[in-house]
């Protein structure tokens, strides 16, 4: 049954890998119909012509390495770990001021019936291009999030699942020093969540509220709403956020959650990010390293909700377990990755995946972690990863990932990462 399982879900990621990528060939034919401008040769193979065409009209659709275009646009892969393979939906965008301010709305639902909508507006070029401000309302409808319960030794057969409403509105601030390094400030309002009994399709497994309680499950019964605030300084020197080779991204971010209903759920978070990429052979072999740090700090007579945990596993951190498979107050992850360029714009890459999570700091250390590795297979444009397919094992079997964003890239909803619930 399950190795049953294992082939129908690798054949399902198939076929949506090779869907999504020809879907932007699909969406102008007439892309086809015309050369296509010439890729350099960057691959170990020569790339199938009608690939580079489809690529080559995603640069141009786009508008890579420029402003953003104006109108209609699909809304896609915009969704927290767990939504599914993929999402997809329209999204509005217009520039207001002769381009000093962009209004931004979209909606999508996923391949397991996530449901987000958000609206944005944005002054991305005050300061001659040193400050951007803006704000940003966003819903989300997440049925089927996981929890196993707290600690590096919950068990696999613990595998519960909740359903998570919940609003966001926040403004936010990004101060540029310099093209690479910036300060950025938010601050905002997380109406009372709707913490509910799972549903949607292949529901399989128990609900978190029948086997868990506020003991094992801090915040089951009661969900507060929070005002919330984050600071972050990161230096970025990669060379493209969404496909990078080369540079790397180092960033600290300090967070505070204020209880607003019970006084009993606030918290403060500490992060620590730090990604380096590292080219080989120009841009044909590419080492790319990860490392993350989470820790959670609490006022006595407090604890942290257990939706808002620093969690591990999944498509970005243990890529051979299931996504949000470990939850507590602390958390550590390193990744290693070597890619290499089959085409121009197909990569194949093996990876290796170590972490775990601790009730105290001092326990974060090289001991017992868990681990996995694989391999995947990754197509991109010039800027961004269009989609992945990854094969994962660790000590729980085989995971199949899809996702539509660089392994080492968080969810990102529009621009501003999710806040609700901690995201892996």
């Amino acid at each position: 049954m399950l190795t049953m399982c294992l082939r129908r879900r690798v054949f399902e990621g198939g076929l949506l890998f090779v869907a999504f990528v020809l879907m932007f060939g699909a969406a102008a034919p007439s892309a086809f119909a015309q050369d296509a401008p010439a890729a350099s040769q960057s691959g170990l193979l020569d790339e199938p012509a009608v690939l580079t065409s489809v690529i080559n009209r995603t640069d141009s659709e786009g508008n890579q390495g420029a402003e953003p275009k104006d109108g209609l646009y699909p809304e896609l892969g915009n969704m927290i770990t767990g939504s599914g393979w993929v999402s997809v939906g329209p999204g509005y965008r217009h520039h207001l001021f002769d381009d000093r301010a962009i209004v931004d709305v979209s909606a999508a639902v996923s391949w397991n019936f996530y449901k987000m909508a958000q609206g944005r507006f944005e002054l991305p070029h005050l300061a001659n291009d040193h400050l951007t401000l803006g704000s940003q309302a966003m819903y989300q409808d997440m049925l089927q999030v996981n929890y196993f319960g707290i600690g590096s030794n919950s068990l696999e057969s613990n595998r519960s699942g909740y359903r998570l409403h919940e609003t966001d509105v926040s403004g936010y601030a990004t101060v540029r020093t310099t093209p690479w390094l910036s300060v950025s400030g938010r601050f905002g309002w997380i109406h009372q969540g709707d913490l509910s009994t799972m549903t949607g399709w292949s529901v399989t497994y128990p609900n978190t509220l029948a086997i868990f309680s506020d003991a094992t499950a801090p915040g089951l019964t009661q969900q507060p709403a929070f005002l919330h605030g984050d600071v972050t300084v990161a230096a970025d020197t990669r060379n493209h956020s969404g496909h990078p080779t080369s540079g790397g991204l180092y960033r600290v971010t300090a967070s505070s959650y204020s209880d607003r209903n019970y006084g009993k759920y606030s918290f403060r978070r500490y992060e620590a990010e730090a990604a380096q990429f590292v080219p080989v052979v120009e841009e044909k072999w590419v080492l790319a390293f990860h490392a993350w740090e989470v820790f959670s700090d609490t006022s006595s007579g407090n604890t942290v909700p257990f939706y808002l945990l620093p969690s591990l596993g999944g498509k970005n951190t243990l890529r051979g377990y299931y996504d949000y498979r470990f939850h507590d107050r602390d958390m550590q992850v390193f990744n290693a990755e070597s890619r290499w360029a089959l085409f121009t714009h197909v990569d194949a890459a093996i990876f290796a995946d170590a972490g775990k999570v601790a009730s105290v700091a001092s326990d974060l250390d090289f001991k017992h972690m868990r681990t996995s590795y694989g391999a995947g297979i990754r197509v991109h444009n010039r800027a961004s990863t269009l989609g992945r397919l990854d094969f994962g094992h660790g000590a729980e079997g085989w995971r199949v990932v899809f996702k539509i964003s660089d392994p080492f890239k968080r969810v990102t909803l529009s621009g501003r990462e999710a806040v609700v619930p901690f995201v892996p």
